[in-house]
């Protein structure tokens, strides 16, 4: 590049950023999950990996939900125009998530959330006159029935902010300066992300044994799946171990098992498992931050950055190894590992349960919920949004168990995981509608006492390690030279029920199976570090494993015990400056003798 058009391009950079400096000071970028008050509204981070970002949520099943209210504070005075950022959840032709935005106690033009159209997008909410620093902001729920808002922009542009995805991504890191406000934590011994059971496990695991770990969770609590948010109970043995020794720290996080869906929420133990967590020196506990980015050295992770689901301050982790407990494989599909997502032909892994063709069929995702009786009767709405049911086909129950579930690989678990969710929201207040309405004499005294908007994912992303875990190793109860983990489980996999095929084809939302009876059998420890990513872990329902596999390796007492192998195997590893797959191949006696001990 010559001199002259060296000085151009400079100066044109300069000319743009102070346009973009002063668009800046002219634009006001609210993220309703920021709000100072979210009154009766939810926080919902569960499709990040597609907005980029949180939303707040009406969640109050049928009931309007107390206000959110912000303070938003305006560096100039003026006429601003109001953009909505929201979606129609349930359009027929109008959906039910109906909300006002109030400003200094007036309403704006328009009622949001039942435009008819499904997709994310900015509606105009009229232009705005400001007259003092700082204005009060509400979100004003109508319905209860889970409208939703992402965020509101105040411009004194006349350009409609970007609709797409990765616009809205650039336009939100330029006005909430979310790179030059980022932290940074330090450097950690293990970097755990994900705080299920098996990441808990695996961050208590390596703590007591010397490492200093941060262990990451996108939610407020710990758990996963068995938090109160989920309400899943524990499954799989922990007390018939080839190593009795291993689940101790499983054992210390059990707290009994309340069942699927029970309403009174301290049946989970959410205090509990924070309070263990808490007194474990050697952990930095870093909640609701959900991580997206990680950054490479080579081959190697050296950090991932999270975003706090409320307030949107970035955090960034470096360490020296990682463990990715999130489910959904999030840090190693960011950092490149292999991985596997739905089912091998039988042709490929030889096992007799697999299908002829590979396929994206994964099991689905369960919302579960729960009525209570109360002293007198109660209404429910119509919901003509809903799923139709009818005398000839409804579910007959006063809560929920594991069958009511979405996916089975029509949807994306991942990347559709609020439509999956939406679906079963169809279904739950459908059927209860009709219950209420047409079964008075059975349902009349009772209400709707929960209902889960956090989905409990059972699979996606499978990371593929130096041993791929088949349904012949757990039939066969092969006993390699790394077993570690013993699970007890059947191979468990769902299909759509069939009934409910008959009257929602394509659009089923509950689920059957057929348990396989197996013998206790062991997980090689090479189904928990990545082939390809030298300083990578993974415990959880991402494990190595094929489809058929993961129906019994899944459950969370045996992810719990991952997470302990996994805990040790970072401190043996920590301790001779060697990777996952070294700890195999040169250490594999000291990582058993720890494990039996």
């Amino acid at each position: 590049m010559n001199s002259r058009l060296r000085k151009y391009v400079v100066c044109l950079a300069l000319i743009l950023g102070f346009f973009n400096a002063g668009l800046a000071q002219h634009q006001v970028l609210v993220e309703a999950e920021s709000f100072d008050n979210i009154g009766g509204w939810v926080v919902d981070q569960q499709s990040f990996p597609v907005i980029h970002s949180s939303y707040l949520m009406a969640h109050g099943m049928g009931r309007p939900v107390s206000d959110a209210v912000a303070t938003v504070h305006f560096a100039k005075k003026g006429t601003y125009r109001l953009w909505v950022r929201t979606k129609d959840w349930a359009p027929y032709p109008k959906g039910p998530g109906k909300f006002e935005v109030w400003v200094d106690g007036k309403p704006v033009d328009g009622v949001f959330g039942e435009s008819g159209k499904v997709d994310w997008m900015w509606y105009d909410g009229g232009t705005i006159d400001i007259g003092k620093d700082s204005v009060e902001i509400r979100l004003k729920d109508l319905t209860g029935f889970n409208g939703r808002c992402d965020a509101l922009l105040f411009t004194r542009s006349k350009a409609e902010p970007p609709q797409d995805s990765a616009g809205m991504s650039a336009l939100r890191k330029e006005l909430l300066n979310l790179d030059g406000s980022r932290k940074d934590t330090g450097s950690f011994d293990l970097v755990i992300v994900g705080g299920g059971i098996a990441g808990t496990c695996a961050a208590i695991s390596a703590a007591r044994l010397g490492l200093t770990g941060a262990l990451i969770q996108d939610r407020p609590g710990l758990g996963g799946n068995n938090s109160s948010e989920v309400r899943v109970h524990l499954m799989g043995d922990v007390d018939k171990n080839h190593y009795p020794k291993l689940g101790r720290i499983v054992r210390e996080l059990d707290n009994g098992d309340p069942g699927n869906g029970n309403p009174d929420a301290k049946e989970y133990g959410d205090k509990r498992k924070i309070d263990i967590i808490k007194a474990e020196k050697n952990i930095s506990l870093f909640l609701n931050t959900h991580v997206y980015q990680v950054e490479m050295e080579g081959e190697r992770i050296a950090a991932v950055v999270g975003r706090n689901i409320r307030t949107n301050e970035e955090t960034r982790f470096t360490g020296t190894y990682f463990a990715d407990c999130t489910g959904d494989g999030t840090v190693g599909f960011l950092a490149g590992a292999d991985y596997r997502m739905g089912r091998e032909s039988r042709a490929e892994t030889g096992e007799s349960f697999a299908p002829e063709e590979a396929d994206n069929f994964t099991l689905g995702t369960s919302n579960l919920w729960a009525s209570l009786p109360v002293d007198s009767v109660t209404s429910f709405p119509e919901t003509p949004w809903a799923l139709p049911f009818s005398d000839e086909y409804h579910i007959d129950e006063e809560r929920s168990d594991w069958q009511w579930e979405t996916g089975f690989g029509n949807m994306n678990t991942i990347t559709e995981a609020e439509k999956i969710r939406d679906h079963n929201l169809r279904a739950v207040y459908g059927n209860w509608s009709y219950l209420k309405n047409h079964k008075p004499e059975k349902y009349g005294k009772r209400e709707l006492a929960w209902v889960a908007f956090i989905g409990g994912k059972r699979e996606s992303r499978r990371l593929i390690g130096d041993h791929i875990l088949t349904q012949m190793d757990v039939q066969e109860g092969k006993l390699y030279p790394d077993a570690t983990v013993t699970a007890t489980w059947t191979i468990d996999l769902h299909f759509p029920n069939e009934k409910n095929t008959l009257y929602f084809p394509g659009e089923e939302f509950f689920a059957s199976t057929k348990h396989i009876r197996v013998a206790p059998y062991t997980i090689p420890y090479r189904c928990l570090y990545s082939r390809n990513i030298p300083n990578l872990f993974m415990a959880g329902r991402n494990i190595s494993t094929t489809h058929v596999a993961f129906g019994s390796t899944r459950v969370m007492r045996t992810c719990g015990m991952m997470g302990e192998v996994v805990g040790m195997a970072a401190s043996v590893a920590r301790r001779h400056g060697t990777t996952p797959r070294g700890v195999y191949e040169q250490h594999l006696d000291e990582l058993i003798a720890m494990i039996k001990d």
